[in-house]
């Protein structure tokens, strides 16, 4: 272990020798190009998000219900984002209760109405058409395509679709394609849109430039583009007219003003980079403290490397002595998870061990009864105590009968734990193996009866009658005189189900997860007037999932319970 620990320390001190080297002279030949990628990368992010929250602006009238659109955003780019109002009142914060204050002053203005002194042409307002306008608009725009299949038609923002060459306000038709012109008359909402700003454009003519009211003729039926350039190379007042008509328009229809705050997801400023370190004397001083840090790190690593690897040869030994106790504190990592790992072990084997102890307890009790039955009654015979007539015949064969089905049972575990349980496969009708069980186990004090649904699979049938008579089987047990069992099969999504519900005594909660135990039963005194052997219900487990499917149980106590087992119908 010495060995190892000197090594191990050495090996690490010219690791970070020659790293601290490698790391010094990299450093200032990449630091500036990775500060300006950086800082590209930076902006090209904040832009990013700009761009999603002015859209979001321009398609919603207010931010109430912003917040998850705002987190996505955040999320998606790895940015905390608050938007406050001109007064200072926060509208979405991504930052959680106890994030840092936000900066003193923004990064930008969100206002769809004023990006870079123009109004985003997401902004359409009541320009918007409405479902019907849209997929008649879009009806005309596939059979124009039909009839000119050389020109790209686009959507606006406002959902009209038109060509990609052109601009806003620019008309093209087809003397051969009547459509085109269909394609190009107003819809009763931008109609409605054009006569509202026509209103407002005229008025405000009317107050700035009353010499100039032939503008507001402009915006004749011929203007197909929700986005007005009608007024360009007039005079200012005009173009200002519309500008200002426009945004008087669309400012109900879009968020309001907000100031956009961009932090780190904590909240705090990023931390500025600091290149004095580039000095020759400086990065000496620096790389030998940081060498004398690994130096020292390495030593503590090592010695708590080494310490749970001997505690943990020290526990391997005991454990192979026998003792079952053993167990190690191997702290974190990879020592910790294999010190985590043996603990398991151990325990696994204690538990392996009392589970062996009480199986041979169980054998041992299960083969007692009726073998001391048989023994005593042969010496009552051949004592001349008791006739060998027909009944003592018929009960000696019963005790005998009796061991044979637990000897088979306890084979058939064997096999299951070992996984060479055979099946035998082959197609067959599900609902016949249920009415084959259900008529074998008829019974004249309960009623039992079957409600089947046809379905075929490929499956052991023998298996299968085996384990579901031993539902049935058990149902039957535990209903008294008078109650009902009930086998249901139904196919459910690519499953074939299989339900055995009695009317019986049910079974408790905190008895719920030992039911598929072996040698468990219900009943603590083990007598067989109330209880089997305590394998059958573990058998059906095996079996069940040797056929890919899985069994299950619920109950209520004094009610009844419900085995349902699931199998794979292809």
């Amino acid at each position: 272990m010495k060995s190892l620990l000197v090594r191990f320390f050495l090996f690490s001190l010219v690791i970070a020798a020659c790293s601290i080297a490698v790391t010094a002279w990299l450093a200032s030949q990449a630091t500036t190009g990775a500060i300006r990628q950086e800082q590209g990368d930076a902006l090209e992010t904040d832009a990013q998000i700009f761009d999603e929250l002015v859209r979001y602006a321009a398609t919603h009238r207010d931010w109430a219900g912003a917040k998850s659109d705002v987190d996505g955003i955040a999320q998606k780019y790895g940015r905390r984002i608050a938007l406050t109002d001109g007064n200072g009142t926060t509208l979405v914060d991504t930052g959680g209760e106890n994030a840092p204050q936000l900066p003193i002053t923004p990064k930008a203005l969100v206002d769809p109405l004023n990006v870079n002194g123009k109004i985003d042409p997401r902004a359409v307002g009541p320009f918007k058409l409405n479902d019907e306008e849209y997929r008649t608009l879009h009806a005309y725009a596939d059979q124009l395509l039909q009839c000119a299949s050389s020109i790209t038609l686009v959507e606006a923002p406002n959902g009209r679709p038109r060509l990609s060459n052109l601009g806003p306000g620019e008309l093209s038709t087809w003397d051969d394609c009547s459509v085109g012109y269909r394609l190009y008359t107003l819809t009763v909402t931008e109609k409605a849109a054009y006569g509202q700003l026509q209103a407002l454009f005229t008025a405000c003519l009317d107050e700035r430039a009353p010499g100039g009211r032939n503008y507001g003729k402009s915006l004749s039926p011929n203007t197909f583009d929700w986005e007005i350039t009608t007024v360009d190379n007039s005079p200012p007042e005009v173009v200002a007219c519309m500008d200002t008509a426009r945004r008087e328009q669309l400012r109900p229809y879009v968020a309001a003003p907000a100031q956009l705050f961009l932090t780190s997801p904590t909240g705090e400023e990023p931390m500025a980079i600091d290149l004095s370190t580039t000095g020759a004397t400086r990065i000496t001083l620096v790389a030998l403290g940081i060498l004398a840090l690994a130096g020292f790190a390495s030593w503590v690593t090592a010695t708590q490397l080494v310490r749970p690897i001997r505690a943990l040869t020290a526990a391997t030994k005991r454990t192979a002595e026998g003792d079952r106790t053993a167990r190690v504190d191997g702290g974190a990592g990879e020592i910790g998870e294999l010190a985590k790992s043996f603990n398991a072990m151990s325990e696994r084997l204690a538990e392996t061990e009392r589970q062996r102890q009480a199986m041979v307890s169980d054998v041992a009790h299960e083969l007692r009864t009726p073998l001391g039955n048989i023994t005593g009654w042969l010496e009552a015979t051949q004592d001349g105590l008791a006739e060998p007539d027909p009944h003592l015949i018929d009960m000696l064969l019963g005790e005998s009968l009796l061991l044979q089905r637990l000897v088979d049972d306890l084979h058939d575990l064997a096999q299951a734990d070992a996984g060479t349980l055979r099946l035998h496969p082959e197609p067959i009708a599900l609902d016949d193996v249920v009415d084959q069980v259900v008529n074998a186990q008829q019974n004249r004090e309960i009623l039992l009866r079957a409600e089947t649904t046809p379905v075929h699979l490929s499956a052991d049938p023998v298996r299968l009658r085996q384990a579901l008579g031993n539902l049935v089987a058990n149902a039957v047990r535990y209903t008294p005189p008078g109650g009902e069992v009930v086998v249901k099969l139904f196919p459910w999504q690519d499953r074939a189900i299989l339900e055995v519900t009695d009317t019986g005594t049910g079974i408790a909660p905190e008895d719920v997860p030992h039911v598929f135990d072996r040698f468990w039963r219900a009943d603590r005194s083990r007598s067989r007037r109330t209880g089997g052997s305590g394998l059958g219900l573990a058998i059906t487990r095996h079996l069940v999932e040797a056929h890919g499917g899985t069994v299950s149980v619920t109950s209520t106590l004094g009610e009844g319970s419900t085995f349902r087992i699931s199998l794979p119908s292809a």
